[in-house]
């Protein structure tokens, strides 16, 4: 069983090894773990900033680099910086880390560090479709579910259900949620919807359903934290 320790630890294994592939590189952490507000479920949020001559190679080289931390499951890039020459997100999952410790990280290069809002609105920069994975976005938005539900934030879990379904061209979930979401309840509705989004993601690219499973597990393990 990990425990915040066993994340930190692996916190500063990865800037590490980034800053030791591009000693000119810098790492950040960001987000609430960087704020002190982080929770059992909180993800890790890393900035990497590489001098611009660098940006390419390193984005070549960064599952490389982050497998000699700890093998990696899946990376993928954020859709919206896809093709940016300044910028990219990776969501890398380690493999036998729990779900909800996920890195996002994001990479940018030097000359456009303290532009947050850089390739936001590029539409050069963004995926083309088939580009992305749908399915594992909504997968995504599963795990993201199953980690509201958690926190007792039911009107969130909704929201991100929804998003995956859309993602993948399938029909909402029926639910309902409290007004303000403050009496909803993580049960086995809740549970069920997950389920039913992790395995039409899996259906639609069958390579994912060992993860879906494991989002299911998930599910269940956690559907009734909330009552």
């Amino acid at each position: 069983m990990l425990c915040a320790s066993d994340r930190q630890a692996l916190v500063d294994a990865v800037r590490a090894a980034l800053e030791r592939d591009c000693p000119a590189s810098r790492t950040v952490l960001l987000g609430s773990l960087a704020a002190g507000t982080a929770d059992d479920y909180s993800d890790i949020d890393v900035e990497r900033v590489v001098p611009d001559r660098e940006f390419g190679a390193c984005l070549v080289r960064a599952e490389q680099v982050l497998r000699g931390v700890r093998p990696v499951a899946a990376l993928r890039s954020d859709p919206d910086f896809r093709h940016s020459d300044g910028r990219r997100l990776l969501f890398v999952r380690f493999a036998q880390v729990p779900l909800f410790w996920r890195l996002d990280l994001s990479v940018r290069a030097e000359s456009v560090a303290d532009h947050e809002d850089d390739d936001r609105d590029n539409p050069r920069a963004r995926a083309r479709e088939g580009e992305w994975s749908r399915p594992a976005s909504a997968l995504a938005n599963a795990t993201g579910a199953v980690k509201a539900l958690a926190r007792h934030r039911p009107d969130e879990a909704r929201g991100l259900l929804d998003r995956g379904f859309a993602r993948i061209g399938e029909e909402p979930a029926q639910l309902e949620v409290a007004e303000g979401g403050a009496a909803g309840r993580a049960d086995a509705r809740w549970s069920a919807a997950i389920a039913r989004l992790a395995r039409a993601a899996a259906r639609q690219e069958p390579q994912l359903e060992p993860l879906a499973e494991e989002v299911v597990r998930l599910s269940e393990e956690y559907h009734d934290v909330g009552r």
